[in-house]
This record gives C-alpha cells, structure tokens and sequence, in this order.
C-alpha cells in the first residue's frame, strides 16, 4: 500500500480454512502489512474502538478492515455499523468479505458505509483468485488516518 504510514489490515473471520487463504493470497499478492486477525466480533470491536468505545485508541493509525459478515457473536454488520458510526474510525476503509450474495444485505452494507463488497466464490480456485485481485488493489489503494 502506497502510503507514507503502514497499513495495518484487521481481518474478522472465523473460518480458519479461509483466514489462511485470504492471508496466503493477500501476500501473493506483494503486500507485506501488518495482518491483525480476529475470529469474532467482540474482539475485533474490542481492537477498534479501544476498551471504552471511543475509537481514540488509534488515533493517527491507518486501517483497512476486511470483514465477514457471519460471525459467532454478532453480525458483521453490526461491526460495520460501529465503526462507520464512531467519529475516529469512520474513513477507514472496510472491505466486506462473505459468502452472502443477497441484494439486501449487499445495499444495507454499502447504506451504512462499506467501501468494497465481494462476495467469496465458492471454489477453491475462485475464492484464491479473488483475494489474490483483493491484494493487488490493497497495493494501490490510498487510505486516510484516523482522526
């Protein structure tokens, strides 16, 4: 990623078989940052907003979040709601990753914020080839600090 400060991915997924893959593609891909990966919501949220919710935890940090929507504790849209709501967080840029394709749910995400949705294919192959293309635009792409 062409920015001045590292970018640090927060990864919410709890599928370890494809937290692996999107980690292995993403690096196949040349981009090197850090990969923070979290298996729930509460953790994830936890990290992002600091223990008291206020987001000033990283404060000057640049993030990219790429979130699954099903998750065991909450839904990946109630993560989205959160960090698009909180003042600090709000431009960091969130990636949607998931396996649900419903029209709903793709316009909900986009409504409250989400930067990208991409559905995961549901191949092997597919699902690698996405990611690999997901990396190649993480490496180009510009994104802003928190405030």
């Amino acid at each position: 990623m062409n920015n001045a400060r590292p970018v640090t991915i927060i990864m919410v997924e709890d599928d370890d078989g494809h937290a692996r893959l999107i980690e292995k593609n993403i690096r196949r891909a040349g981009v090197a940052n850090e990969i923070v990966p979290f298996t729930n919501g509460t953790d994830a949220l936890a990290y992002l907003l600091g223990p008291d919710g206020s987001g000033l935890v990283n404060k000057g940090r640049q993030l990219l979040v790429l979130l699954d929507l099903n998750l065991p504790d909450m839904t990946g849209i109630d993560i989205l709601e959160k960090v698009k709501g909180n003042e600090h967080t709000k431009r960091s840029p969130v990636v949607v990753l998931t396996t649900t394709d419903d029209q709903r749910e793709i316009q909900r995400c986009y409504d409250l914020g989400a930067n990208v949705y991409i559905t995961k294919p549901v191949d092997y192959d597919g699902f690698a080839n996405a990611i690999k293309q997901l990396g190649l635009f993480f490496s180009v792409m510009q994104i802003p600090e928190t405030d």
